[in-house]
């Protein structure tokens, strides 16, 4: 029985190899740190719930940002915050895994008090565990939302008042005022009796999820001996004599008796709802008809940019949509100018014969380029070997790089001359198909006037999409 208790759990690393330095049988927190007791609570739930294979630990920003060093469980990092936002995304990916949320009081009710909110009213599957230790305490002990009126922090020197920083967030009175959350508590990492209370907590926070009733959230009231400038001793009193004066533990809100478990399911449309599910039946319904090339291997990463105004957006989204009725794999991701801080609107297409992990696209294989500075801003991101198509009438310096096939095409006045400037998309469509090959003339232009419904622009678009492949020389 002794060996069982001292031994580390079987969720946790034999050695903490992802630490580094000479001690690799400890960990990294200060001495009295509350976050290695509720580390050791977790970790044996984990093992005796028999859920280490399919446990996925999200660490953000703070000194919980380090779980991984620990933890033989999956384990993904985040931006400051968003850990619930990752939690959700994963679980509703992969309904059978077990998500933890392992965040500290300036992360969760601070930057990230959003995220966490709209999780727990959507009733997101997931387990939080929220560290409360009244004060930021990786980044140097400033004031964090829940630092006591008159508690001294880096920030806060003179005390936190009421009338300067405003009152210190309850949260988990805040969430059990939701409807969706199941199980909250607060519990407190101070005597034996409060930690075995802890450990309660733990189990029936992550059995609620492993029987498939919602969200639960449990608040641990932590010291943090270093930011209190404290003794480990005096840490566990001042909990007790103080912060949980106004952290009131206990029970807030438990409705696991009442819920009946929830089966998430992953919808997998078939490729032949597609364009009904996005409101474009009549695309998939009027060309039926018409002969598509046999699916190639393709792999491309499409980065297209401009000014607003040069249909950059519209570019993207209807060499997606075309792609889609071909039956490749696609996604389509818009960035405005004011959220890119060059000034330039840009968006990332992605066409595969396989299933697109993300939208995201750091280095593409394709740039389409309508404006210089968009030139300047990607050029060097594109992989070698890809290809960069720009508009030589809007910029005059061509591309430097000698690794990739560069072919500059004069979209603007060529669409000028055809009757609009607003065409200039649709010539550099015709360009991009022309190079890269495997998608039909014949389907594109029946397409278009389905895609890009402007009628006014349906005959420009099919005459500038046509320019754009003569002007493309292979």
């Amino acid at each position: 029985m002794k060996s069982n208790i001292l031994q580390k759990s079987d969720s946790f690393y034999d050695i903490f190899t992802r630490k580094g330095g000479t001690q690799l049988q400890s960990t990294h927190y200060c001495p009295g740190c509350g976050h290695g007791i509720l580390h050791k609570l977790i970790a044996e739930a984990i093992s005796d719930f028999g859920i280490q294979d399919r446990t996925v630990l999200i660490s953000p920003v703070g000194c919980s940002v380090f779980a991984y060093y620990y933890f033989d469980v999956g384990n993904i990092q985040s931006a400051h915050g968003r850990a619930p936002a990752v939690a959700t995304g994963y679980k509703r990916s992969n309904p059978d895994s077990i998500m933890i949320s392992y965040q500290g009081d300036g992360d969760l009710a601070a930057i990230g008090a959003n995220e966490i909110l709209q999780a727990a009213n959507r009733g997101e599957q997931m387990t939080v565990f929220f560290v409360n230790n009244a004060i930021y305490g990786m980044t140097g002990g400033q004031m964090a939302p829940t630092t006591l009126i008159g508690q001294k922090s880096t920030t806060t020197p003179r005390g936190r008042s009421a009338q300067n920083e405003g009152f210190p967030l309850r949260m988990s009175e805040i969430i059990a005022t939701l409807e969706a959350p199941v199980y909250v508590e607060r519990v407190m990492l101070t005597d034996t009796k409060n930690i075995a209370r802890t450990r309660k907590a733990v189990r029936k926070a992550l059995s609620i999820q492993i029987e498939k009733k919602g969200f639960s959230f449990v608040e641990v009231l932590s010291p943090c001996p270093t930011g209190w400038k404290m003794t480990p001793v005096n840490s566990k009193k001042w909990i007790t004599d103080v912060l949980s004066r106004y952290f009131e533990p206990g029970l807030k809100k438990d409705v696991s008796e009442d819920r009946q478990p929830v089966i998430q399911m992953r919808p997998q449309p078939h490729f032949d709802q597609y364009h009904e599910l996005l409101d474009i039946k009549s695309l998939s319904d009027e060309l039926k008809d018409i002969a598509l090339p046999e699916i190639r291997q393709v792999n491309d990463e499409i980065k297209i940019a401009g000014f607003g105004g040069q249909g950059v957006l519209s570019l993207g989204y209807a060499l997606a949509n075309i792609a889609m009725g071909h039956a490749y794999q696609v996604s389509w991701l818009p960035s405005y100018g004011p959220e890119m801080r060059g000034g330039t609107a840009n968006c990332s297409v992605k066409i595969s014969d396989l299933r697109v992990a993300s939208p995201i696209i750091d280095n593409p294989h394709t740039l389409v380029a309508m404006n210089k500075p968009s030139l300047k801003r990607f050029e060097n991101d594109v992989q070698p070997g890809g290809l960069i198509l720009y508009d030589s009438g809007l910029i005059d310096t061509a591309p430097e790089r000698k690794d990739v096939q560069v072919m500059g095409i004069n979209a603007t006045e060529e669409a000028d001359a055809l009757g609009s400037t607003k065409a200039a998309n649709m010539i550099m469509l015709g360009a991009y198909v022309k190079l890269r090959g495997y998608l039909s003339k014949d389907y594109i232009l029946k397409a278009l006037p389905l895609i890009i419904k402007n009628k006014a622009f349906t005959e420009l678009n099919e005459k500038a999409f046509k320019r754009g492949m003569e002007l493309a020389k292979i």
